[in-house]
């Protein structure tokens, strides 16, 4: 029997509106932020006694979603998240763009065309080989984790299990498995995630977008046991997007990326990404940049994803200003930069200057005077 979701929160600043979905340990809802005024998704962490998960561990996750979204969400494919804090209730949230739509729900036996694969697929790869330019690992890509924004535009939700790469695994991150699109590492479970298995991962994902079905799915139902795609996807067979003609060439790509080997897949996102695009070129497509956020505005959240505590920036605290003092001894500036030490000189040279100039306008006037009065006084 599935438990109803508990009342939804009263968030200081908001307007509750209506439920939009439910899943795991956490439910989603439609709120409008009265100021600035818009409509907002706001995720709630749902945890009640009896649940068999303990509460603070659940938080530290539901915590760490809040700080990695935050950490990717000036990228234009992952959703932005807008304010994180606790409800009246004491219930912990967050408030992201909401998002009306999404890609699993609008392919689902209804395939998209192959220029909006393409275009997703090379979006998709700039938003994960930034997430693992900055050491996190997404660990839950598929259709349902693809939003669609009101600008019909890709974005990536979900990092509600994602991993910082180097870091140990608590008990309640060891689960990440969506078996239809998990590679078959993942489901032997010799690894809990890596690069080449979200490559895997993307590339089933675009291959549900493409046949309206995922990769190892069978026309009869019965044959779609979890048991019976593992089985299937451990063996690593791939089968032609059906029904499609001209694909042979996203075929190699999707192929390639889903191989049985991680080895033999591609080395990285960035590198999936380009292939993407030379596709888009081969089949005379406009071509979507591959966006890929500067490291340097990146920083890697071994440190900042953790426990609450002191503000951790990767901002410079030194401003040019206070750089520049600095450099020059930390003698005091004026608010263009110039030493007040150098103003003094500056302002006798004026002086003397302005004398000079004086004395000259004063000498040249009486010598027209004089000339006037006819060389006498």
């Amino acid at each position: 029997m599935s438990r109803r979701p508990p009342a939804p929160p009263t968030i200081s600043g908001f307007s509750y509106i209506r439920p939009l979905g439910t899943g795991g340990f956490a439910t989603v809802h439609l709120y409008e932020q009265n100021m600035p005024r818009r409509a907002v998704a706001v995720k709630v962490l749902d945890v009640r006694a009896g649940d068999g998960f303990d509460p603070e561990s659940l938080r530290e996750v539901f915590e760490h979603e809040a700080d990695t979204m935050a950490l990717l969400s000036s990228h234009p494919a992952v959703v932005p998240i807008y304010q994180a804090s606790i409800s009246l209730e004491g219930t912990p949230y967050f408030a992201m763009e909401y998002c009306p739509d999404s890609m699993g729900a609008r392919t689902s036996r209804n395939p998209a065309p192959l220029d909006v694969v393409l275009d997703t697929g090379v979006r998709m790869a700039g938003a994960l080989e930034t997430a693992h330019r900055a050491k996190v690992l997404h660990r839950d890509v598929k259709p349902s984790n693809v939003l669609l924004t009101t600008l019909e535009r890709p974005v990536l939700s979900d990092f509600g299990i994602s991993h910082v790469m180097g870091k140990q695994l608590g008990d309640s991150q060891q689960r990440a498995m969506s078996i239809p699109w998990s590679a078959p590492e993942v489901i032997k479970m010799t690894t809990t995630g890596t690069v080449a298995s979200e490559i895997w991962s993307t590339a089933a994902t675009l291959y549900t977008f493409a046949a309206g079905r995922s990769p190892f799915a069978k026309e009869d139902r019965s044959e779609n046991s979890r048991s019976k795609i593992s089985a299937r996807i451990v063996k690593g067979l791939y089968t032609a997007v059906p029904g499609a003609h001209g694909y042979e060439l996203l075929d190699d790509v999707l192929s390639r990326a889903m191989r049985k080997n991680p080895e033999q897949r591609y080395a990285s996102m960035a590198e999936f990404g380009a292939a993407l695009q030379e596709l888009q070129r081969a089949y005379g497509l406009d071509v979507t940049p591959l966006e890929i956020m500067n490291p340097q505005w990146v920083p890697t959240p071994a440190e900042t994803l953790s426990r609450r505590g002191p503000v951790i920036s990767n901002v410079g605290r030194v401003s040019r200003a206070e750089a520049r003092a600095e450099l020059l001894g930390n003698r005091p500036t004026d608010t263009d930069g110039l030493l007040l030490d150098d103003r003094k000189p500056a302002m006798a040279k004026g002086v003397v200057l302005g004398a000079v100039l004086g004395a000259t306008v004063v000498a040249a006037g009486a010598a027209i005077l004089w000339a006037v009065m006819g060389g006498g006084w």
